[in-house]
């Protein structure tokens, strides 16, 4: 849809209802799906990059007086995708809300990497039905992964007609427009970008709380594994400046935040999409290492792009972290292949060993999936080899589910349910038992927790990672909430560690 086509928003205000009925037929759905085909055939596309985005004043006050609640699923990109969408809600006059009754406005952003996240969604959104049916001026949306599918777009507009707006993960910067539409009209909003998408910057963003914070250095993913959906609903890879990234650090760092993690769905792919210079992560990770800010971290990155020069920087330490994680998905080499992960098992351990000669400290979590399409028994075996020969301190693992659209779906599915199921349940026992066994090494040891807040069991008790991302609970003042403080650990369990204070908040310089 073109700027002819579409209704200046500024002609028409949310109050006009006796205008809906005139209006609604200029908002058409802007919805281009992602071409699955076409995505796989990747070149050098225009990214564009905007540097100044502002609210236009058309918008300012568009909430005065009304609530917004968000409600989000998957991973950390969601997370930082729902702190963009609750800036620019509050700097539309919004406030936000933690019950649905109460809000004015309910987005539900979605993740597609898992058919039992999709199917929470969709629950999700038929309960929302009674609560829209009793109060119709209420605004519901659908937008992240989920949206940029044409099969669930498809389903929302054919079985749930009360859900106001769909828009894509290309588009959250337009969100000022789309509420001003979905308001103005009696028709569903859909705007969807099959474009690569661009970046975004001077984005607003209300983060939760003041401790830690994320940054996102670069979006989308070029990897294509077959069972993925991710490269088709998050675009082609694109990074962010590197000025830009690390005036965003120093900013957070100025403001007293503890711990910083860079993310990107293939975060170590950051800078190889740059024409003009050669600048990768182990660059961008050796400039913020020189900042103030205790604790550095990344995720998630791809064993296929983990190169000498980044584990290089690593090892300096300092503030950058020796906690990494690296999803190894399966350890049979046959099953990489079919997954396309572009690495066997060999380059795989031998990634695993570099890092470890040359960071000794350092402490690996993955991701595995089980019963893969024509996976074997023996193949899982592999899986289980490799986990006991790197001793991953924990592991997400997942039994293989197929997302619509994937080279894997057209696989045929052929481990039976209670197979995966049993391979899982063996999987997750060793996954158990080396956490368990990597736990007993702390006790009697003292640790430094940076404090997050109470326990979710116990008020009285204090909660915390150490910077090896090990919980840790302990009795403290509150005053060490935000701080890192030293704790010595005296119980080991399977997932945490419980200690007792050891002395006064540490000043981290």
């Amino acid at each position: 849809m073109n700027e002819k086509q579409r209704l200046d928003s500024s002609q028409v205000t949310p109050s006009d209802k006796k205008s809906e009925k005139d209006y609604s037929k200029y908002f058409q759905a802007v919805y281009m799906p992602p071409s699955l085909k076409d995505a796989k055939k990747r070149g050098k596309e225009e990214v564009k990059y905007q540097n100044d985005f502002k609210i236009s004043e058309e918008f300012r006050g568009l909430g005065n007086g009304k609530k917004f609640l968000i409600r989000t699923y998957g991973c950390q990109m969601n997370e930082h995708d729902t702190e963009v969408m609750a800036g620019i809600f509050t700097a539309l006059g919004y406030v936000a809300t933690a019950t649905a009754e109460d809000a004015d406005v309910i987005l539900l952003n979605t993740c597609a990497i898992r058919e039992n996240a999709e199917n929470k969604v969709f629950g999700e959104i038929g309960h929302l039905k009674a609560l829209k049916r009793e109060r119709p001026g209420l605004l519901i949306g659908v937008c992240g992964c989920m949206s940029q599918e044409e099969s669930v777009v498809n389903r929302i507009m054919k079985k749930h007609q009360h859900v106001d707006m769909i828009f894509g993960t290309h588009n959250i910067h337009r969100l000022p427009n789309i509420l001003s539409d979905a308001y103005m009209s009696k028709e569903m909003v859909i705007e969807v970008w099959s474009k690569e998408g661009d970046v975004i910057e001077n984005l607003p963003r209300e983060r939760k709380g003041k401790i830690k914070a994320w940054v996102n250095i670069m979006f989308g993913c070029d990897k294509f594994c077959t069972y993925c959906i991710v490269p088709y609903t998050r675009g082609k890879e694109r990074s962010r400046r590197p000025e830009e990234i690390i005036h965003e650090v120093r900013q957070l760092a100025a403001s007293g935040y503890k711990e910083i993690t860079l993310l990107g769905q293939n975060v170590n792919a950051y800078g190889k999409d740059f024409e003009d210079m050669e600048y990768g992560l182990g660059d961008l990770m050796d400039e913020i290492r020189k900042i103030d800010v205790a604790r550095v971290r990344f995720t998630t990155s791809h064993p296929r792009d983990f190169d000498d020069y980044l584990i290089e920087v690593l090892a300096k330490g300092g503030n950058l972290l020796d906690h990494i994680h690296l999803p190894v998905q399966s350890g049979s080499s046959e099953v990489l292949k079919l997954m396309a992960r572009k690495y066997d098992r060999e380059k795989y351990m031998t990634l695993v060993k570099k890092i470890k000669e040359a960071i000794p400290t350092a402490s690996l979590t993955t991701d595995i999936i089980v019963g893969f399409p024509n996976e074997t028994d023996e193949q899982f075996e592999e899986t289980l080899s490799m986990y006991r020969e790197v001793e991953f301190d924990s592991a997400y693992t997942f039994i293989y589910s197929p997302r619509e659209g994937t080279p894997a779906a057209k696989m045929q599915d052929n481990v039976p349910m209670e197979v995966k199921k049993a391979r899982l349940q063996k999987l997750n026992k060793l996954v158990n038992e080396i956490s368990a066994k990597k736990m007993m090494e702390y006790e009697g040891q003292v640790v430094e927790v940076l404090v997050e807040g109470e326990s979710k069991n116990n008020p009285e008790v204090l909660a915390g990672y150490t910077s090896k991302s090990k919980l840790v609970n302990f009795r403290g003042p509150k005053s060490a909430i935000g701080e890192i403080v030293k704790v010595k650990i005296t119980k080991a369990k399977t997932w945490s560690l419980d200690g007792e204070m050891a002395e006064e908040a540490l000043e981290v310089n």
